[in-house]
């Protein structure tokens, strides 16, 4: 009842805001004008509406907006327009786009790599860098991020980490929402620091010598070098990690992902059926302690533990043929162990052992996209009834370590030595075993296994060099050729197919489509409020107002004006319609028009309220996040971004 009630007044709130917002565009159409822009202004208005209280799901509002846009060719009469408010022709050029071909593109290159393992190796790295610590890994993967992103399109860097970010999440616990944000953010930051960092950037200098043609010789503006803007974007990278770091525990959602994965609601099953309450365990051992020299089975059934992995001089052994019953413990080794705390605290103060709080030495190889808990019956016919675990030396010939054994309703464990017990058709085991060993198993005729819901995961390392070849090859047209962005990214992904990185099946399912159809109906819209003249509108009132302010007011209103327009429009279309229009209003107060021309190119990489930004639409769904979540953080990068730009404008220039 108090859920319909709270249901009902949230539906009521957002029929009252969605009132005040029509009552605004009905208000707005006496002001512009002309009939086009009074309907795009509400169209705009609705928009906005939509995303901010999540009336629908974004992508269905965005793919609203562009039917809506699409019917007004069929409306126009009753509209009072000539014709539509986007040519029919156009309205779908937004699935061809560049914008759009090159997320797809990335995607896929991402895909492939992670494929490969290098994206594994990738986390693990900074696991071990940064341990399980938010505020150490957020700025390690961030200005990673931004770095990458500084030489290369920023939605590409944050389309490569994203699998590594994922991977962080799982190996751990951190939520992804408390790591993609920072990622995503520093990555749209990191291409301000050069001026092949984003398009708007590279875009600049053609812009300022078709601007010098209209200009007086003593006006003539210079072009850009590649670090002209690397202090400021330095900074802004700088700025937005610091935020993170210090604001990130008020801003950041926990919120759950797409895409799960097999962790605590698995070990909640077996808890609750068969009673187990183990955990993984990492210790290292002393050369002093007196487990030194022993075997594992001198000490697993005694003290009711179950050793999974050993590391011994950098060398880890795990799964199936690495370890036995006679493996011998050696000084300065270290050791994965399955149990209860109790029963391990019991072999780490009988042994002088050092526990460790976190798995450092196995943070990959025992991460629950790896490894985990799982159940497996011995059928009727197979080959291991009458045979007991030690018989058929289970661990090391399957690569499964039995925890637990369960029979006739009853569940014995390590300390019942079930090791020992010869098997029968029906047993239920309860193993701890890596996804790999286990998906092995799915295909022996000696087993059942129960458990399907764990990472089926096929890497390809032998594909690495494919994979560095077609993404190098991919990286090198980015950076030095003119050839158009999508195609060059294209040619990487479509390289992962033809060499057998990928099957064009995994390639169709690491593309986000719900990203896809977002950023594309999206782009009519921006169209829309180039074409009509309502941006070039907005922009002509504004400056109108502050029109006889100081030279650094007037330079902040143009930032705030980018910041705007880059919501709503491709940060391309914001750079090419107010360029010229900055460098205007600095010659005609006597400002430096370069400056001003430079200071929209950076902020229209001030996209963070709404995810209209490639990035934070690419961010948006394996994250879980809500529009709202993007208003509370990106709201206050927003302003620290305009705080940190327009000082440091100054400063340098």
């Amino acid at each position: 009842m108090a859920t319909s009630t709270s249901s009902k007044k949230e539906i009521q709130k957002k029929l009252a805001v969605g009132a005040i917002f029509l009552i605004a565009a009905f208000g707005l159409s006496f002001e512009v004008p002309s009939i086009e822009i009074a309907w795009v202004s509400g169209i705009l208005l609705l928009t906005i509406y939509l995303f901010a209280f999540e009336v629908v799901e974004v992508d269905v509002a965005a793919i609203t907006i562009m039917v809506v846009l699409g019917l007004s060719s069929l409306l126009a009469p009753f509209m009072g327009l000539e014709k539509g408010l986007v040519d029919n022709t156009q309205l779908f050029n937004g699935f061809s786009s560049n914008a759009v071909m090159s997320i797809i593109a990335v995607m896929i290159i991402g895909a492939g790599l992670d494929k490969t393992g290098i994206m594994s190796k990738v986390a693990a790295f900074i696991l071990k860098a940064g341990g399980t610590s938010e505020k150490r890994i957020i700025p390690i993967i961030s200005s990673t991020v931004a770095f990458i992103s500084s030489f290369m399109q920023n939605v590409g860097a944050a389309a490569l980490f994203l699998p590594v970010v994922s991977r962080i999440s799982a190996r751990s616990g951190l939520p992804m929402s408390r790591l993609l944000m920072p990622m995503g953010f520093c990555a749209i930051l990191g291409g301000t620091v050069t001026m092949v960092g984003s398009s708007p950037l590279i875009l600049l200098n053609d812009l300022i010598l078709t601007s010098n043609q209209a200009l007086p010789a003593d006006k003539q503006m210079e072009t850009w070098g590649l670090f002209s803007v690397t202090p400021i974007g330095a900074v802004l990278v700088l700025t937005g990690i610091i935020y993170f770091v210090l604001a990130g525990k008020f801003v950041l959602p926990a919120t759950k992902a797409e895409d799960l994965t097999v962790g605590a609601s698995s070990m909640s099953y077996f808890h609750d059926v068969y009673g187990v309450s183990y955990d993984v365990f990492e210790v290292y051992v002393p050369p002093e302690s007196p487990l030194v020299g022993h075997h594992l089975d001198d000490v697993e059934t005694v003290y009711k533990i179950r050793v999974i992995a050993v590391q011994e001089g950098g060398r880890v052994a795990i799964g199936r043929g690495a370890i036995d019953r006679d493996t011998g413990i050696q000084a300065g080794s270290v050791l994965g162990i399955v149990t209860s705390s109790e029963h391990l605290e019991q072999f780490v103060e009988k042994f002088e052992l050092v526990r460790r709080n976190d798995l450092e030495a196995f943070a990959e190889q025992l991460s629950s996209a790896r490894a985990g808990i799982a159940e497996v019956v011995i059928p009727p016919g197979s080959s291991l009834v009458g045979k007991s675990a030690r018989d058929v030396w289970l661990r090391k010939r399957y690569g499964i370590a039995m925890i637990a054994l369960h029979r006739d309703g009853e569940t014995l464990r390590e300390g019942d030595d079930i090791r020992s017990i010869p098997f029968q058709a029906g047993d239920t085991l309860v193993v701890h075993t890596t996804w790999d060993s286990l998906a092995r198993l799915e295909k022996d005729r000696d087993f059942v296994v129960v458990t399907t819901e764990f990472p089926h995961e096929e890497l390809r390392p032998q594909k690495v060099g494919w994979a560095a070849l077609f993404f190098s090859i991919a990286l090198f047209m980015v950076l030095f050729t003119d050839i158009r962005l999508s195609i060059a990214l294209l040619t990487g992904a479509i390289g992962m197919v033809l060499s057998g990185v990928l099957r064009i099946d995994e390639a169709y399912e690491a593309v986000s489509w719900k990203t896809v159809f977002l950023l594309a109906s999206l782009i009519p819209l921006g169209l829309a409020v180039e074409t009509s003249g309502t941006a070039k509108w907005i922009a002509d009132a504004v400056l109108s107002v502050v029109g006889g302010a100081p030279i650094w007011v007037i330079q902040a209103v143009i930032a705030a004006l980018a910041t705007f327009f880059t919501l709503v429009m491709s940060n391309v279309g914001a750079t090419v319609l107010l360029v010229p229009l900055a460098v205007n209003i600095a010659v005609g107060i006597g400002a430096n028009p370069a400056v001003f021309a430079l200071t929209v190119a950076l902020a229209t990489s001030n996209s963070f309220l709404i995810p209209t930004h490639q990035v934070n639409a690419l961010i948006m769904g394996p994250a879980g996040y809500k529009v709202p979540d993007f208003m509370r953080a990106g709201g206050i990068m927003t302003l620290l971004f305009l705080i940190v730009l327009i000082p440091m404008m100054n400063l340098i220039f």
